[in-house]
């Protein structure tokens, strides 16, 4: 029963804080109060304090999403089979959709200087997270099925170019639906990464409710 409950308010805890990301990822978050942080969860002051006792206790709960998904993807189980990497450039993909413009500077810059320690654990789990994408190319190359590109550039790409084109403003201003921005861009990586000869070891339909799970989530946050 206990177990249950934990789940319950687990499940509570991380409903709270996910409503809170976008604004201290876009604010940052040292000039809030517990009063705004309660406003930005659509909650009481008093049901707040039901689940987070201080200003530091919720910021950690933001930041621990983000580890744990992060960290989902660390532990790759590896195949001789080509499709194997098919399928984790496609897991790649969606992580780096997911990633771009959530986890910002002004958030970084606010947790190094209140929370160090915070901060310090996320740089970490982000660094191996680029570590283990930097060798997931560097892996695909030397076995003759990617390109022979450079893959810092295929991060920068993610960072800069991906950034900007699943803007809402961007997406108005070309006519673009975000479904669109995401199947074309997917293509274009797919089309830049891999040789010619291995495109058909990528099974594309495994992208189809992918992508509509993102869409979704897009749609959800304007």
């Amino acid at each position: 029963m206990n177990m249950i409950l934990e789940s319950q308010q687990d499940k509570a805890r991380s409903k709270l804080l996910k409503k809170l990301i976008s604004s201290v990822m876009k604010d940052g978050f040292q000039h809030l109060r517990m009063d705004d942080i309660a406003k930005h969860m659509f909650v009481s002051r008093a049901t707040m304090y039901k689940y987070f006792s201080s200003k530091e206790e919720v910021i950690e709960g933001v930041v621990r999403i983000f580890i744990d998904y992060l960290e989902k993807m660390e532990d790759r189980t590896k195949e001789d089979d080509e499709k194997w990497f098919g399928i984790w450039f496609q897991k790649l993909f969606e992580q780096s959709v997911n990633l771009v413009g959530k986890i910002t500077d002004v958030f970084l810059k606010d947790l190094q200087s209140v929370y160090p320690d915070l901060y310090d654990n996320l740089k970490s789990v982000l660094n191996k997270r680029e570590k283990m994408t930097l060798e997931f190319y560097q892996e695909g190359k030397e076995k003759g099925i990617f390109n022979m590109i450079n893959e810092k550039f295929i991060l920068l790409q993610d960072d800069m170019l991906l950034r900007e084109i699943i803007d809402a403003k961007y997406l108005l201003f070309n006519q673009m639906s975000i479904e669109q921005v995401l199947s074309d861009y997917y293509q274009l990586k797919k089309i830049q990464l891999f040789k010619a000869e291995k495109l058909s070891t990528v099974d594309d339909s495994n992208m189809k409710p992918i992508i509509e799970h993102l869409v979704e989530k897009f749609n959800r946050t304007l």
